[in-house]
């Protein structure tokens, strides 16, 4: 199957063709192969295809982290992705710098583990911001020391959880922070040689902007790699049991707090007479003893009831439930 051309490509090709500067003969496809260069040193193990469903599921795990770490930084935090790419991991280290926050991750139940790295300004911030600051970067870069470590460890931790259910589509997933690295030279998981998928990250917590990189091993990923497609990603999505949502949604529901109320009656007085009420006055209302009353829920008329009495408590007791046709 030969290459896909772009729809510029197309354009100027039919542009060719009718001003004459082509011959349809000339390029007609031949008998001949198309060879086409492989690099035995960069294999090529991430297709488009897993690439992109990758960008789809940290495009997930982006909104989690949107909504999930203003509770513990008191920030809006905005996530996004940037890009995906297939690269060696030796590729991967030497772009890292020192300091640098490295978080090596257990995938479990999957073979090896996966590494986040966090910008160094993003790290500053988070300790700022977690320690009362207003949530700025230091303006010279120096080592993090034991006491900030552990302020980032905490937030780590929770991006490390929260990577749980954007996977659930593709595999369960028991993901766990082994420890964090600040010298990249501590952290050869895997041969430099080795493919790996690169995930990269745009955030933003208040005006601080920085990156996350999530390097993803091929090693790791490999008992899963016919599960990462768009086709079966989204064939899982609909498989869920639709009835098993129903149920979550009435359960929750169904503990949700209303406020209900019965109008004994209504009147009307001047803002005299009702200054001068005493112990012991009595206001008319306009409804009769015997009449039902109207139960009220939020702001919804619902029900007619009669008083009453139950044991030392002021009751009603429902006579007729309203329709929304009525």
């Amino acid at each position: 199957m030969g290459e896909v051309l772009s729809q510029n490509e197309i354009d100027s090709l039919l542009k060719a063709l009718s001003s004459g500067e082509l011959d349809v003969d000339e390029i007609k496809d031949n008998n001949e192969k198309q060879v086409k260069n492989y690099d035995f040193a960069r294999p090529v193990k991430f297709s488009k295809e897993h690439l992109r469903t990758l960008e789809i599921i940290f495009e997930h795990y982006g909104r989690l982290l949107s909504t999930n770490l203003p509770v513990y930084l008191r920030k809006n935090v905005q996530v996004e992705v940037m890009s995906s790419e297939a690269v060696t991991y030796s590729e991967f280290s030497n772009a890292l710098s020192n300091p640098v926050l490295l978080g090596i991750v257990n995938f479990a139940p999957l073979q090896g583990n996966i590494i986040i790295e966090i910008a160094e300004n993003v790290g500053y911030a988070i300790v700022d911001r977690m320690l009362g600051g207003v949530g700025l970067p230091l303006d010279r870069v120096r080592e993090f020391s034991e006491i900030e470590l552990l302020i980032i460890e905490r937030i780590f931790n929770v991006c490390v959880n929260l990577l749980t259910e954007p996977w659930a589509s593709v595999c369960e997933i028991a993901a766990r922070l082994e420890r964090i690295e600040t010298n990249s030279q501590f952290a050869q998981i895997i041969s430099p040689t080795e493919m790996t998928a690169l995930v990269t990250l745009n955030i933003k917590i208040g005006e601080v902007e920085g990156l996350i990189n999530i390097c993803l091993p091929y090693l790791t990923l490999e008992s899963i790699m016919d599960n990462l497609n768009t086709k079966y990603w989204y064939s899982s999505l609909q498989e869920k049991d639709e009835q098993q949502y129903t149920e979550t949604i009435e359960s929750l529901i169904s503990r949700a707090p209303m406020p209900i109320k019965a109008v004994l009656g209504n009147s009307t007085i001047s803002v005299n007479d009702f200054l001068g009420l005493q112990p012991g006055d009595i206001i008319r209302l306009d409804t009769k003893v015997d009449e039902e009353l109207d139960i009220y829920v939020g702001s919804i008329k619902k029900f007619t009831a009669l008083p009453g009495a139950t044991g030392d408590n002021y009751a009603v007791r429902v006579t007729s439930v309203i329709r929304e046709e009525q």
